[in-house]
């Protein structure tokens, strides 16, 4: 008896259907066969399944079983067709009628071997796809139903063990489907242990995290050990506006894939915040290894990705940042196709100007000879330097300052007066490109400058006379203009002026640790 059950497959983030197809005949005894690209974890969910519908009570059949995952060319991972693949044989076993599997429903799901099912990754971008197929019924694993219930308009059918499926098509025990979860985000800053009144002085600094938030732009922190740029770089998840609906589910999706949410919250509503070591690799950073996987930067996707002591990592590591870095995606290409990630985050580096760390310091002797400083200098290169909108140097903040207590000049923090700040100029963007698929001023496409953020005469020619004395790149006076677009914004003005020209110049005068 052949018999047909709608399962899904991940390629980058999207789903793509896959029919699992069970035929069972008598010609042939105790043969258990997957055809259709199935990898190692496929294929071995044929011990799984058997034992799975052992152990739930019922005798497996001795004839020859074969299953074919269709389409046959795309590459099948992973544990999910456990369930499909189970249902498939029991209704060619004739232990389920197919009368009672629901004409439109998608089945995944990992099966132990007592029949219980496990937490499954990819749930979410499952669920979309079977909205997008017009698909009304899904059954996924018990533990990921929250998960599948944030996608509107489906019938969540929540299992926890294959013999519960059964009693549920039966019609013994039916299992209430659960209501779809779209109550809107309440927005909301997200809460860190570190905060800007926490740091001591670093005016200038604060300052420069305070424009990257507004307008989404990437920050370089370089200065001495113990100065506050680890610190500052933290604080920034505390000025970043809160996820909207659509960024939050965006963001869901990808923890999805690589299986890294919480089952009882699944829903991510703070920005990512990620922070690599320098011993990561290239795949790890950018994405990649055998089983194509996001990498940190799309895991940072709409959040912050922080690369503490960034001269000390692979320069190869470095520069493969450069695409995402201005395309906002990663592009992985394999012998067998290429994959699209997301990769729209904000990049906070922190450096120190040389190897000892005290170049230029008013503490401590610098002990680095030259070749040595030149050397360290030079792990990063001009054009992914050019790709960073604001450099600020982190000074060394004076005893005075750590020790004594200054009274506050008012009673609303630093940081919630920064945040109020934040939100306007983010307003002021959300109506600016509401037309449009750009979320922050850092975003604006180079062919869209001129229209989306224009100049008067006069900040034109300053703009001029400093690309000439400073010898800005082309796209570092796009940087320019787009910082001065978020300064203006934060001053609640239309037209960008002289002033925030100005601010915005003081950003790349240190364009590169060399300086």
């Amino acid at each position: 008896m052949l018999a047909k059950i709608t399962s899904g497959a991940i390629v980058g983030l999207d789903g793509t259907l896959v029919h699992v197809e069970v035929d069972i005949t008598k010609k042939g005894f105790g043969a258990f066969k997957i055809v259709g690209l199935a990898n190692k974890a496929v294929d071995e969910s044929r011990d799984r399944v058997k034992t799975a519908i052992e152990n739930t009570g019922l005798e497996f059949t001795k004839y020859r079983i074969t299953v074919n995952l269709a389409p046959a060319d795309l590459p099948k991972e992973g544990p999910i067709y456990d369930l499909p693949i189970a249902v498939g044989i029991l209704l060619a076993m004739g232990e389920i009628s197919a009368d009672t599997i629901p004409p439109n429903a998608l089945f995944i799901g990992e099966l132990s071997l007592d029949g219980t099912l496990h937490s499954t990754p990819a749930v979410l971008p499952m669920a979309i796809l079977a909205k997008e197929h017009g698909i009304k019924t899904i059954f996924v694993p018990e533990i990921n139903a929250k998960e599948a219930v944030l996608v509107k308009g489906l019938h969540v059918i929540s299992v926890s063990s294959l013999k519960q499926l059964l009693l549920h098509l039966s019609g013994v025990q039916p299992i209430k489907p659960l209501d779809s979860n779209t109550d809107p985000l309440t927005p909301s800053f997200q809460t860190t242990s570190s905060r800007l009144e926490d740091i001591l002085g670093q005016e200038f600094a604060k300052r420069a995290l305070i424009i990257a938030a507004a307008g989404g732009h990437n920050l370089l922190l370089h200065g001495p050990p113990g100065a506050g740029k680890t610190m500052l770089a933290r604080t920034l998840p505390s000025l970043i506006p809160p996820l909207s609906w659509e960024e939050a589910l965006e963001v869901t999706k990808i923890h999805s894939i690589s299986h890294l949410l919480n089952p009882d919250n699944p829903l991510i509503v703070n920005r990512p915040f990620r922070s690599p070591h320098h011993t990561v690799s290239r795949a790890g950073l950018i994405g990649g290894s055998s089983n194509v996987s996001p990498g940190e930067i799309s895991l940072a996707h709409r959040g912050v990705l922080f690369l503490d002591e960034i001269p000390e990592f692979p320069r190869s590591v470095l520069e493969s940042l450069r695409q995402p870095l201005e395309d906002g995606q990663v592009t992985i290409s394999r012998a067998k196709g290429s994959i699209t990630f997301p990769s729209r985050f904000m990049l906070i580096a922190a450096a120190n100007p040389c190897p000892c760390g005290y170049l230029g310091s008013t503490k401590r002797r610098c002990t680095c000879s030259p070749n040595k400083i030149s050397s360290y200098q030079q792990r990063l290169s001009g054009p992914l330097l050019d790709r960073i909108d604001l450099h600020t140097v982190v000074r060394e903040v004076p005893p005075e300052d750590i020790i004594l207590d200054r009274p506050r000049t008012t009673n609303e923090s630093q940081t919630q007066s920064a945040q109020k700040q934040i939100m306007r100029a983010r307003e002021k963007q959300r109506n600016r490109f509401n037309a449009t698929n750009i979320f922050s001023n850092a975003e604006i496409p180079s062919s869209q400058i001129k229209k989306l953020s224009p100049l008067t005469q006069e900040v034109k020619d300053q703009l001029i006379n400093a690309s000439n004395k400073l010898g800005l790149s082309a796209r570092a006076m796009q940087k320019i203009v787009k910082v001065s677009r978020t300064i203006a914004d934060l001053e609640d003005q239309d037209e960008i002026q002289i002033p925030h020209l100005l601010e915005a110049l003081n950003y790349r005068q240190q364009d590169s640790l060399r300086s």
